[in-house]
Order: C-alpha cells, then sequence, then structure tokens
C-alpha cells in the first residue's frame, strides 16, 4: 500500500471535501490627506482662538508650516471657503470669517435636532466605564475654566460630547454632527466668561440623567445646555437678547 499522506482531508457526511471560505479582511482606514490635515488644523487654531476673527491667512506661511507645497494648502482653503469658516474676497486674499448670526443660528436649529435624539440613543448602549469618564471629563473642563486654559476646556468639551455621541449607535449620524460641530464658533462661546458656571451644572445635569439611564432627561438637558449657550452667544453677537429660534413661534 502506498504510504499515508501526512495532509489529512476533513470531509462532510457525503464524502465531499468543502471549499475554503474566503475571508472578508476590513479595508484599513483610509489616510488623511495633506489638504485634510491642514484643514483640520487650521479648526482648531480657529476654534481656540489662535487664528482671530477677521485675520489673513498666508498660504506660502501655511506652506512653510506644513513643510508642503500651495496645492494642498489652496485645496484646504478652498473646502474651509465651502464650510464657511473661510471667506475669500476679491484681490484681498482669504480671511478667517466673523461669525455670523444667521449662520450659526441655523447650525444651532440642526444641533437641537440631532444632537439630544443621539443622547437619547446613547443612554440605553453607555457602560459605567463610558459614565466615568465622562465625569472625569466634566472635572477636566472645570479646571481648565478655572485655569483660563481655552485648548485643554475645547478638547475636553468635544471628548465629553463625542463620548456620548459615539455610543448612538450610528456611525452617520455622529459624522453628521462632527461636522455641525466644526461650523459652530467655539472661539467666541468661549470668551463668554458668565457661561463657565453655567455649563458645568448643564454637563453635571446631563452626567446625572446619563448616570441613572434616563434617555428622556438626557435628551431634555441637552436641548436645556444647546439653548443656553446660543442664547448667550446670540446676545453677544447681536448686542441684545434674542428669542429662542426653535420655538416655531420665534423668527
Amino acid at each position: 500500500m502506498p504510504p499515508q499522506s501526512r495532509r489529512t482531508k476533513t470531509a462532510t457526511t457525503d464524502g465531499v471535501v468543502p471549499k475554503r471560505v474566503a475571508k472578508t479582511v476590513p479595508k484599513p482606514a483610509k489616510a488623511p490627506t495633506k489638504r485634510d490635515r491642514i484643514a483640520t488644523e487650521l479648526r482648531r487654531m480657529i476654534s481656540e482662538g489662535e487664528l482671530p476673527r477677521g485675520s489673513r491667512i498666508q498660504q506660502d506661511v501655511l506652506a512653510a508650516m506644513f513643510d508642503t507645497s500651495i496645492t494642498p494648502v489652496r485645496e484646504a482653503l478652498r473646502l474651509l471657503e465651502a464650510e464657511g469658516v473661510l471667506v475669500g474676497e476679491p484681490h484681498k486674499g482669504v480671511r478667517v470669517a466673523d461669525a455670523d448670526y444667521e449662520q450659526v443660528k441655523t447650525v444651532y436649529l440642526l444641533r437641537r435636532l440631532v444632537e439630544p435624539y443621539a443622547m437619547q440613543r446613547a443612554a440605553r448602549r453607555l457602560s459605567p466605564l463610558d459614565i466615568d469618564l465622562a465625569e472625569r471629563l466634566v472635572t477636566d473642563m472645570e479646571q481648565a475654566a478655572e485655569e483660563g486654559d481655552r485648548a485643554r476646556l475645547n478638547a475636553a468639551n468635544y471628548q465629553f460630547h463625542f463620548l456620548f455621541y459615539a455610543k448612538c449607535g450610528n456611525e452617520g449620524l455622529a459624522a453628521e454632527i462632527d461636522q455641525l460641530w466644526q461650523k459652530f464658533p467655539w472661539d467666541v462661546l468661549q470668551v463668554l466668561h458668565d457661561r463657565a458656571d453655567e455649563t458645568s451644572n448643564e454637563h453635571r445635569s446631563m452626567l446625572a440623567a446619563a448616570r441613572l439611564g434616563d434617555g428622556d432627561a438626557l435628551a431634555k438637558a441637552t436641548e436645556w445646555h444647546l439653548s443656553r449657550s446660543f442664547l448667550a452667544l446670540g446676545k453677544h453677537l447681536t448686542g441684545r437678547p434674542v428669542a429662542d429660534p426653535f420655538d416655531v413661534d420665534n423668527d
């Protein structure tokens, strides 16, 4: 008899050897382009006040800063112009857009529609570890506000909110909220010092509702937080108290 092969075949009950099933290998995340990296950094610099409202953007300075050619810089500037973050002016170049009340109002209305809903969905998916992290972030925000560290405050605020949005069970919804956040004038809101204590209390209310797993209460606390922030910002931008435009009776 011929020697038995070392390779053993696994047969089914009918004697047929099954074919190998090809494994689906997930595609790696697409690396950000130079344009995307430049645009992201410019958004951060504007939101943290490093690039003041109305300041001119010099393409050659940005190219040197990012060690790149002018081409990806121009692409990033065009992207931010399309988002309304920058404004192009004939014969004058590009500058950081002023915070326009009507544009801010539109962003606010969209945020009021989607963020409380995302929070309500997230309430049933949060773990005790998530809640503990959220509490540490609130404490970090309070300390950063007291120390006047706007960059740290901005980062902790984003992490706090998106800890919830990332748990809403819909990646597309979280991505849309992120786009809205990029259009909101955080640099202007952060100079409103009288909002610091109110913001902390609002975050604490959101945290308490999340700890109870109460989605309705978390959504309502989020609505209140968004409305109070907008009303303070609207008063700062217009020089007068504004009515909440989310109320359908207010224009």
